[in-house]
């Protein structure tokens, strides 16, 4: 036989991660957002997410019966996805919409590619753009959070974002505390900076993603002439770099190429956000460097320790 055996150096060690155990990492660190956004939307907050959730994980184990695989549904992967599906939704939005973007995310995205770990792009993300094209008035139809400047007018039946709203109609304390209109996860910036940090220090993800997205997105405020401070605090910066772009299957493996991946999608968020005829940008920048993602990764792979180096002129 031909067949080489490929001995690698020990010792060999087993982690003690799990595909579940990071999953509920992830559930645990939404939860200071998800909190925050039934205290500041009220609990409409509370059913959309319930029903995010139940639909995504309904749907996984009905199309995995239907193309006869095993039952995935204990790994919580399908729950994550509901979780941050609902998070990146507008509160008053009609429920079956909620649940189309569901079947989007977890048939389409998930499933029809094989699965979790074989997906191109994050199911959730994916969900919102397409609920964000196909329903674009539900998708930016925003309620005034309690307590925000623009919830005091008595005719106040919507709020702009504070990407789209005037200068000086929200503060950095509102964007802080979630005193602003937006998607229900999106608002409370303090709450997805705990769950961030609770996820570092489990090691569930690196520092490289959000730290270089954010500090690509803050040089570029700077360079366009917009306020950093106010930019990386509004929309849905802090959800997309620390929850979305962090993704294992869609974001790089190597060193280098985190690093790369989040420059692109800091780059092309604030680019968006200041060319574009859209407030928002994060969505599209992530879905554009996840599509790039294989790329980045054969140019920056590491050369292999030992390899045979092949002589000019040999044949391939």
């Amino acid at each position: 036989m031909d067949a080489k055996l490929h001995v690698s150096p020990s010792p060999h060690l087993k982690g003690n991660l799990t595909t579940r155990g990071i999953m509920l990492d992830v559930i645990i660190a939404l939860c200071p957002a998800a909190i925050a956004a039934c205290v500041i939307f009220g609990l409409r907050s509370l059913v959309l997410i319930a029903v995010c959730v139940a639909t995504c994980v309904l749907l996984e184990y009905i199309s995995r019966k239907i193309m006869k695989r095993d039952t995935t549904i204990g790994d919580l992967s399908a729950v994550v996805t509901g979780l941050l599906l609902a998070l990146n939704l507008p509160v008053d939005i009609n429920p079956l919409i909620a649940m189309f973007g569901c079947l989007i995310a977890i048939v389409v995205v998930k499933q029809m590619f094989g699965g979790i770990g074989m997906n191109f792009v994050n199911p959730a993300l994916a969900a919102r753009i397409v609920l964000l094209v196909s329903f674009p008035s539900a998708m930016m139809h925003w309620v005034p959070a309690l307590g925000a400047p623009q919830a005091a007018a008595i005719d106040a039946t919507t709020a702009a974002t504070p990407l789209a709203a005037a200068p000086g109609v929200y503060s950095y304390v509102d964007l802080l505390i979630g005193r602003c209109g937006g998607s229900i996860g999106e608002v409370c910036a303090a709450a997805l900076i705990l769950g961030g940090v609770y996820l570092v220090i489990r090691r569930v993800i690196s520092p490289i993603i959000p730290c270089v997205y954010l500090g690509t997105a803050a040089v570029m405020s700077l360079i366009v002439g917009l306020d950093p401070l106010y930019q990386l605090l509004s929309g849905g910066l802090l959800l997309g770099a620390i929850f979305m772009a962090t993704d294992y299957t869609t974001s790089p493996v190597t060193k280098w190429g985190k690093v790369i991946f989040a420059v692109g999608c800091g780059f092309f968020s604030i680019l968006l956000r200041a060319y574009s005829n859209m407030p928002e940008g994060v969505s599209f920048s992530i879905l554009l460097m996840n599509i790039l993602v294989p790329l980045i990764e054969r140019a920056t792979v590491p050369r292999t320790l030992g390899f045979i180096k092949k002589k000019k002129g040999a044949e391939k």
